[in-house]
C-alpha cells in the first residue's frame, strides 16, 4: 500500500509531547507530516521538525523511484534509514545509531547492507553520509573483534565455578561487565580513532592486567593464578588500596612485578615494551582522570557505567556494552557485512583442515613477521653503508642523519594528533622501526645499483633530498600498514584507517609523484616483504596513479608541460604506438629519481648517461646539436597509467557491454586520448571519472542505451571504488558536483568534436590495445634465481600460513613442499619438468636423438643420490663438515649439471666429428 498524503496539523491530533517531554504549547501546532506510524517513529527518536519533513520527502521520492520494491516492502526500516540520511546531512542528530536500530528492529549490518539497496538512484546518500558509515562500521568491526576476542580470553584466565570462599559479588559475569566497561571507557577516553585494531589491543591487554592483580587468586586459571600468589606473597600487589595514591602504587606495582603482562603478551603475540608503553603512559593517567576506585578488589561498576554513557550519548554510535548481552543489533548477519571467520569444528581427527585466523591474531602475526625481519637491523647505517657514503664525492651522512632526526620529531608531533597525546612514544617506537628498515633497504639498493653500473659513488642520488624523503616514507608507510591491518581489511572496500596512506605523505610534506617513484624499487630491494604488504604497495601505487599525482601543485604537470615543450616533439608524453608492447624495463629508484632519459632518435654527441645525470626538475645544459631528453620518469608513468585505466575500462566494460565487443576500442581511444591530449581535465579529478564519461559518450553517439545510473551502479561493484568519485567531482574552482554535470559542463565541451567523429563514417584512427601483463612485483612465491648460479632457481620457503579471504590460516607443508628446486632448465611447460624428472630419476635414461640424424646415443648418466651425506655418487665429490646440508646439495647439483653440459659437449663433437668422415 503507497504512503499517505502528507497531513496537515490539526488532522490527526492537536497536542503530542515535545522531544523534551513536556507538551507542545497548543498556540503553535506543527506540520505532522507522513503515516501515524511515521510520526511515532520521529517523536521516539526526538527530531526536529525540519528533519521529519525532509525525510518524508526523501521516503517519497524513494518509493516512487525504479526498483524501489525494498523500500515499499519495508516500510519502517527505509524511514529510519531516511531520518538517518537526512540528521547527518542537516547536523541534527538527536539520537544514538543504537537507539535508531532498536526503533526499527535491525542489526548493524543489516542496516548497511539495506542502505545500499536504498540509494536506487545514486543521489539519496551524500558522500558526507558515506563518510559516517564508514566511520561506523570500521567502530563495528574493530569491536566485534575485539570482544570476541576478550571472550576467549578470559575464559583462558578465569575459573567457570570459582571455589565457595569466592564471594558471588565476584562472579563471572561481573568481572566480564567490569572489564569490558571499563575498556570501553579507557578506549574512548584515550584513543582518538576507533578503528585501530592493535592499538585497541594493547590497550585492552593493559586492562587484563589490571584486573588480574585485582582478582583473588582463587578465581583464577593458571599461569595467572601462581602470578597473582606470587605477588600477594612479596606484597605489591595486595595491600590496602583505599588510604593509597592510585599513580604510585600502579606504577610501583607494574615495575615490581611484570609477571602478568609478560604472560598476556607471550600468549599474543604482542610486543613487551609497547604495551608497558601504553600502560604507563596512557592506561595510569586513564585510571587517574576517571577516578576509578577499587571496591571489593574491583572497581565500582556504577562509576564506570556513568562514566561510558555520558561517553555513548555524546558520541551517538555505538553501545558497545550490547556485547556483553549479545544483544541481536550487534550480532552479523548470516553474511556478516565484516566476514569474520570463527573456528570450526572438526569432526574427523585425521582431516586436514585449515584453522581460520581472527583478526587479532592476523594482525600479531604481521607484527610479528616485521620484527624478526628488522631483528638484525639496526637504527643506525651499517658499515656497508657508510662504505658508500665515504666513496660519494660529497658524503650525504651528516645530512642523512640529520634529515631522520628531523622526521622523528615531526612524526612522533604528527602521530599522537592523529591517534592522541598519550601514544607519541608509541608513534616514536613505529618510526624507529621504519628507519631500521629505511636502512636495510637502502643498502640493498646501492648493492643492485652496484652490480648493474659497476661503480661505488651514488654522490648525486645518496644527496637528493626528495629520493632519502620518499624512501623513508615508504619504510614507514609499510611498518604502518602492518600496525594498521584493521579488522575490515578483508572487505573489497578496502576500509581506510585514520592513518591510512596517503597520510604519509602530508606528514612528510611529500608529493605523490615522487613518492610513486620509489615503490617499485622498494619492493624489489626488500626480498621479505608478505604479499600483503607488497599488494598493499602496489594499492598504493594505484592510488597515486589514479587521482594523488593528478592534484594541482604536482610536479607530474611541469614534466608534461616540459614534454610539450621539447622541440619537433608533439603532445605525446608516452606514444601509443607503444602501447601493444610489454611493459619491461630496467629502471630503478636512481633512474627515476635523477631521470637518466630516453636517447633522442637522432644520436647525439657527448658522453654517456649515468646514474648521475640530471634530474627531472632540473633541465640540463644541452648541448645545440641534441635535442631535449624526455623524461623516463614521465614515460614510465603514463605506461603504467595506461595499462590501469584499460584494465579498469575492461573490467567495467564487461559488467556493462559484453554484448557490444565493437564499442571498446572506441571507448578505449576516447579515453586514451583524453589522457594524452587532454591531461588537464585530470587535474583534481580521478581516471575513473574520465572513464565513465569515455564510455557515456560513446554509447550515446553509437546509440547504445546505456545510462549513468547503470553505470555508477555496476561501477560501485568494482573493487577499491569509492562513492565519492562519481557523487562529488570537480566542475570549477571550488565547485563540485555528480558525474552527469561533469559530462555536460566539462568533458562533452571539451572533447565535443571529437566525440563526434565517432559517429561518422571516418572515425579517429583507435589506440592500440595495452599489452596486460602480469604484475611488475615478484611475490613471495615466484622462483627465483640463484646469483651465478648457473641456470639454478630456487622457489623462496614457504610461510606455513595460507591467504584466505583476508586470514591467515596454518597449513600442512612437507619439506620438499616448502622449498622447491629446478636445474639447467628455464621454467617453460610441464613436458620439460617431466624430463627432468625422468632423467634424474631413471638410472638407465637416455636422450634418445631422432633416428633421421642417425647419430649415436649419448652415453647414460649414474644414477644421482643425495642420501649418502658429504658425498654424490656421481662424482664422488666430499663436502666440508660447516657446510649446511642445503649449501652441499646446491654444490651436487651445479656439479651434476656442469657434468651434463661436458657430456652433451662431446656427443657433439663425437657427432661432429662422424659428420666430417
Amino acid at each position: 500500500m503507497p504512503p499517505k498524503p502528507p497531513r496537515r496539523a490539526g488532522s490527526a491530533r492537536t497536542q503530542r509531547p515535545s522531544p523534551d517531554g513536556g507538551s507542545a504549547p497548543p498556540a503553535a501546532p506543527r506540520l505532522e507530516v507522513g503515516e501515524a506510524d511515521f510520526v511515532v517513529l520521529c517523536d521516539a527518536l526526538k527530531v526536529s521538525e525540519s528533519v521529519r519533513e525532509k525525510a518524508w520527502k526523501t521516503y517519497e521520492s524513494l518509493s516512487a523511484a525504479d526498483g524501489a520494491l525494498a523500500c515499499n516492502k519495508k516500510k519502517k526500516e527505509t524511514w529510519g534509514v531516511c531520518i538517518f540520511i537526512v540528521a547527518i546531512d542537516l547536523d541534527e542528530v538527536t539520537f544514538t545509531f543504537t537507539e535508531l536500530l532498536k526503533s526499527i528492529n535491525m542489526s548493524v549490518c543489516t542496516f548497511f547492507q539495506f542502505l545500499k539497496e536504498v540509494d536506487v538512484n545514486m543521489d539519496t546518500v551524500s558522500t558526507k553520509v558515506d563518510s559516517t558509515v564508514s566511520r561506523l562500521k570500521k567502530k563495528y568491526d574493530v569491536l566485534f573483534a575485539l570482544y570476541h576476542k576478550f571472550e576467549r580470553t578470559c575464559g583462558l584466565i578465569y575459573l567457570e565455578q570459582p571455589s565457595s570462599e569466592i564471594s558471588a559479588e565476584l562472579s563471572s559475569v561481573l568481572v566480564l561487565k567490569n572489564y569490558w566497561i571499563t575498556f570501553l571507557l579507557a578506549k574512548g577516553k584515550v584513543l582518538q580513532v576507533d578503528d585501530d585494531l592493535v592499538i585497541s589491543f594493547q590497550l585492552l591487554l593493559c586492562v587484563l592486567d589490571y584486573f588480574i592483580k585485582l582478582s583473588p587468586p582463587a578465581m583464577l586459571k593458571e599461569p595467572y593464578k601462581s602470578s597473582v600468589s606470587a605477588v600477594t606473597v612479596n606484597g605489591s600487589a595486595r595491600t590496602p588500596r583505599r588510604g593509597q595514591n592510585r599513580s604510585s602504587r600502579t606504577a610501583k606495582q607494574l615495575d615490581t612485578d611484570t609477571k602478568i603482562i609478560e604472560i598476556l603478551c607471550k600468549e599474543h603475540d604482542c610486543n613487551l615494551d609497547e604495551v608497558k608503553n601504553v600502560y604507563f603512559t596512557s592506561f595510569i593517567p586513564f585510571l587517574n582522570s576517571a577516578g576509578i576506585v577499587a571496591s571489593n578488589g574491583l572497581p565500582e561498576v556504577e562509576v564506570i557505567l556513568k562514566q561510558y554513557d555520558e561517553l555513548y550519548l555524546k558520541n551517538k554510535d555505538i553501545d558497545a556494552r550490547l556485547f556483553l548481552n549479545h544483544d541481536e543489533t550487534l550480532q552479523p548477519a548470516v553474511t556478516a557485512c565484516s566476514q569474520l571467520e570463527r573456528t570450526p569444528l572438526k569432526t574427523n581427527p585425521d582431516e586436514e583442515i585449515n584453522i581460520p585466523q581472527t583478526p587479532v591474531r592476523v594482525a600479531m602475526n604481521n607484527i610479528q613477521q616485521l620484527i624478526m625481519i628488522l631483528n638484525s637491523a639496526t637504527d643506525k647505517p651499517s658499515d656497508t653503508l657508510i662504505m658508500y657514503f665515504n666513496n660519494c664525492t660529497v658524503n650525504p651522512k651528516d645530512s642523512i642523519l640529520k634529515r631522520v632526526e628531523s622526521f622523528d620529531h615531526i612524526f612522533k608531533k604528527k602521530f599522537a594528533e592523529a591517534v592522541g597525546q598519550g601514544w607519541a612514544e608509541i608513534g616514536s617506537q613505529r618510526y624507529k622501526l621504519g628507519v631500521r628498515l629505511y636502512y636495510r633497504v637502502m643498502e640493498s639498493m646501492l648493492k643492485s645499483e652496484e652490480e648493474r653500473l659497476s661503480v661505488q659513488n651514488f654522490s648525486k642520488l645518496l644527496n637528493d633530498n626528495i629520493f632519502h624523503t620518499s624512501l623513508l616514507a615508504c619504510a614507514v608507510e609499510v611498518v604502518l600498514a602492518t600496525y594498521g591491518r584493521n579488522a575490515s581489511q578483508s572487505d573489497s572496500s578496502g576500509a581506510e584507517t585514520d592513518l591510512s596512506f596517503p597520510w604519509i605523505l602530508n606528514v612528510f610534506d611529500l608529493k605523490a609523484f615522487d613518492f610513486y617513484k620509489v615503490i617499485e624499487s622498494f619492493i624489489k630491494a626488500e626480498p621479505s616483504l608478505t604479499r600483503e604488504m607488497i599488494k598493499h604497495l602496489e594499492h598504493c601505487e594505484h592510488r597515486i596513479m589514479e587521482s594523488l599525482a593528478w592534484q594541482s601543485g604536482s610536479p607530474l604537470f611541469d614534466l608534461i608541460k616540459q614534454s610539450k615543450e621539447r622541440e619537433g616533439q608533439t603532445d605525446q608524453p608516452e606514444p601509443t604506438s607503444t602501447l601493444n608492447m610489454p611493459l619491461q624495463h630496467n629502471h630503478t629508484a636512481a633512474d627515476l629519481y635523477l631521470s637518466p632519459v630516453k636517447s633522442p632518435k637522432k644520436k647525439a654527441s657527448g658522453p654517456p648517461l649515468s646514474a648521475t645525470s640530471t634530474p627531472d626538475a632540473q633541465p640540463a645544459v644541452i648541448p645545440q646539436t641534441q635535442k631535449p631528453q624526455k623524461s623516463t620518469s614521465l614515460s614510465l608513468f603514463y605506461k603504467k597509467v595506461y595499462l590501469l585505466a584499460y584494465r579498469r575500462l575492461h573490467t567495467l566494460f564487461l559488467h556493462l557491454l559484453s554484448e557490444h565487443p565493437d564499442l571498446e576500442p572506441l571507448i578505449w581511444t576516447l579515453f586514451q586520448h583524453t589522457l594524452q591530449n587532454e591531461y588537464e581535465l585530470m587535474r583534481d579529478r580521478h581516471l575513473d571519472q574520465i572513464m565513465m564519461c569515455s564510455m557515456y559518450g560513446i554509447c550515446k553517439v553509437k546509440n547504445v542505451d546505456l545510462r549513468f545510473k547503470i553505470i555508477v551502479s555496476a561501477y560501485k561493484e568494482l573493487c577499491n571504488t569509492n562513492q565519492e568519485t562519481f557523487k562529488r567531482v570537480l566542475i570549477r574552482e571550488e565547485q563540485y558536483d555528480s558525474i552527469i554535470v561533469f559530462y555536460n559542463l566539462v568533458f562533452m565541451q571539451r572533447l565535443k568534436t571529437n566525440i563526434l567523429q565517432y559517429a561518422s563514417s571516418r572515425p579517429p584512427t583507435l589506440s592500440p590495445i595495452p599489452h596486460i601483463p602480469r604484475s611488475p612485483y615478484q611475490f613471495s612465491n615466484s622462483p627465483r634465481r640463484v646469483p651465478a648460479g648457473n641456470n639454478i632457481y630456487i622457489s623462496p620457503l614457504k610461510s606455513p600460513y595460507k591467504f584466505s579471504d583476508g586470514f591467515q590460516s596454518p597449513t600442512k607443508m612437507t619439506p620438499r613442499s616448502r622449498i622447491l628446486v629446478s636445474i639447467g632448465e628455464s621454467f617453460g611447460t610441464s613436458e620439460k619438468f617431466q624430463k627432468i624428472n625422468q632423467m634424474l630419476c631413471n638410472s638407465e635414461g637416455q636422450l634418445k636423438r631422432s633416428a633421421e640424424v642417425g647419430a649415436a646415443a649419448p652415453k647414460p648418466l649414474k644414477r644421482l643420490r643425495f642420501d649418502i651425506e658429504g658425498q654424490d655418487e656421481a662424482d664422488g665429490s666430499k663436502h666440508l663438515p660447516q657446510e649446511s646440508k642445503f649449501q652441499q646439495k646446491l654444490a651436487e647439483m651445479t656439479s651434476t649439471r656442469t657434468r651434463m653440459q661436458k657430456q652433451k659437449l662431446n656427443d657433439g663433437n663425437d657427432t661432429s666429428a662422424s659428420e666430417e668422415k
